[in-house]
Parts: structure tokens; C-alpha cells; sequence
């Protein structure tokens, strides 16, 4: 055998064991399963098979980066839905005929509370970028809404 064919050899079956381990080891199997729901949107499933498995292992990177994917989705899916209950409170309000100071000041106060949660979401290069936009968009009505009620 040539050095070329025995280099074959020993890279294969490295990467066959490690395959083999990565498959059979209980920490990354929950790390799989937590991409997987990631990936399906259920960030707080993902969430917490990927602590599961980083407390199995804390040395499984692939754990620690679902969780962190997953908290920070979380979050923005916390302020989407936020937004989303605050845009129908300020609909209601919007259709009476006549809007009073109190209520200007509740739209105002709501408006001011999601722009400021916005600028406190930190997204990273793996934050699904559906949320990320969903947020800005949000964020772009209540800035709008903050511009309305400052008249």
C-alpha cells in the first residue's frame, strides 16, 4: 500500500467514528432534534432539548449555539406577538370617533415601550431572518404611530 491509499484509509475511518459517535452520543442526538425544531419555529422546544444536551455535554458547541439561536428567537417572537396584541389595542382605540389625551398617552406609552424593546433586540448572523424583518416592520409602524401622536 502507497502513503496516498494508507492516508485514505485512516481519513476515512476517522470520519466514520466520528460520524459514529456524533449519531450515538445522547447530547448531540438532542442537539439534532433541538435543530430540528428550531428550524420548524418552535424555539421554545428548541430551547430546551438544546440545554438537555448542553448539560449532557459541555463541550457540544452545536448546543450551545441552538441555545443561543433559540433565546434570541425567542425574544423576537416575544416582541412580535407583543406588537401584534398592542396594534389591536390601538385599533380599538383608533376607531372611536373621538380620541381623548388619556388615550393618546396609552398609544403613546405602548408605541414608546416597542420601539424601545426594539433596539434592545440583538440579532446575529443565524437569526432567522423571517423574524428579523417581521420585527422591522413592527417596529416601523410604531415609530410611525409615535409620529402621529407627538402632533
Amino acid at each position: 500500500m502507497n502513503v496516498k491509499t494508507t492516508f485514505m484509509t485512516i481519513s476515512l475511518t476517522l470520519l466514520a467514528l466520528m460520524g459514529i459517535f456524533f449519531l450515538t452520543n445522547p447530547s448531540y442526538q438532542k442537539s439534532l432534534e433541538a435543530k430540528y425544531y428550531y428550524e420548524m419555529g418552535d424555539f421554545d422546544r428548541s430551547y430546551a432539548l438544546a440545554k438537555e444536551a448542553f448539560s449532557q455535554d459541555l463541550y457540544n458547541r452545536m448546543a450551545a449555539t441552538i441555545m443561543a439561536q433559540s433565546l434570541t428567537s425567542m425574544k423576537y417572537q416575544k416582541y412580535i406577538d407583543q406588537a401584534k396584541e398592542y396594534l389591536i389595542q390601538i385599533k380599538d382605540i383608533a376607531t372611536n370617533k373621538q380620541v381623548d389625551d388619556a388615550q393618546r398617552a396609552k398609544i403613546k406609552v405602548m408605541s414608546q415601550i416597542m420601539t424601545n424593546r426594539y433596539i434592545k433586540l440583538a440579532p446575529s448572523v443565524v437569526t432567522d431572518a423571517d423574524l428579523v424583518e417581521k420585527a422591522a416592520k413592527y417596529h416601523a409602524k410604531f415609530e410611525k404611530i409615535l409620529e402621529t401622536v407627538d402632533r
